[in-house]
């Protein structure tokens, strides 16, 4: 579960030394830029070009807690980490990495386009003037939303939205309209970063706003560390699942108006006839 920072037209890159690559004089060896998707992180859960594409790449980039989660295959690479709030300055130096010819791999958690890495490190190759001088590929990987929705049966069977409840680049009262759009056309909604220290009223907020649409008894499915170690699954409703510990690792799923609870499995209709 991840956000991204806006790029703006300041760098904003980390310095990288020259290396005879011809930055200088104009003159460019094409790079290869792969902005790979993790999935959960477990490597049954990667798809074969993930692993394929992290092996052909000489250079690694991505925030150190996610490139944890593949320290044993990179442990011979390259490796450029930095911490959160570094999407900008991360996305420049790949991109610049790649101009001087590498083979470089972003690293994501889930999917790099879901709330990952693919949008800042496309507008860096742009701002970067690089689209004849790099070859990208964004490679999907496995989302929060559809991991969750796996360990809790088949919830996202019919029309979903995700949402994100940080605010940290998307305005509250946007995110709150956001919601109550999704509610009021009955969608599926499952909702990333729900709850941090930092911000526990939002959470709140959103409950209440949901049941001015939906019935208390709702289906709430909550799957923290959905498809990683320790992964834990609690399926509550909409009145009570505020009841249940809620954090950044957590994925709420909440049912539209057909979804039941069965024998376990939270289920929500396609609308077949039997």
């Amino acid at each position: 579960m991840r956000t991204d920072s806006p790029i703006g037209s300041s760098p904003g890159a980390i310095a990288i030394e020259e290396k005879g690559s011809g930055i200088s004089d104009g003159s460019f060896s094409r790079g290869t830029l792969a902005i790979i998707g993790l999935g959960p992180g477990n490597r049954d859960q990667m798809t074969g070009r993930a692993l394929q594409a992290i092996e052909e790449s000489d250079i690694i980039v991505g925030y150190h807690t996610y490139l944890k989660l593949v320290e044993d295959l990179i442990a011979h690479k390259d490796v450029r980490a930095s911490g959160m709030r570094k999407e900008v300055d991360r996305a420049y130096l790949a991109v610049d990495l790649a101009i001087e010819g590498h083979k470089v791999a972003v690293i994501s958690s889930g999917d790099p386009g879901v709330y990952g890495m693919a949008g800042v490190i496309l507008e860096a190759v742009q701002l970067r003037q690089a689209q004849e001088k790099v070859n990208v590929e964004v490679i999907p990987g496995v989302t929060s939303a559809t991991a969750a929705a796996a360990a809790l049966g088949a919830p996202l069977m019919h029309d979903f939205a995700i949402i994100s409840l940080s605010d940290l680049l998307t305005p509250w009262d946007l995110i709150l309209r956001r919601v109550e759009n999704a509610a009021t056309a009955d969608f599926v909604i499952a909702l990333y970063n729900p709850k941090s220290t930092k911000r526990v009223h939002q959470i709140e907020e959103v409950q209440q706003l949901l049941l001015k649409h939906r019935p208390a008894s709702t289906p709430v499915g909550i799957v923290r560390n959905a498809r990683r170690a320790g992964e834990e699954k609690t399926v509550s409703t909409l009145g009570e699942f505020l009841n249940h510990d809620i954090d950044m690792f957590t994925v709420l799923i909440i049912g539209n108006s057909q979804t039941y609870i069965k024998d376990g499995w939270m289920i929500t209709p396609r609308g077949y006839r039997w």
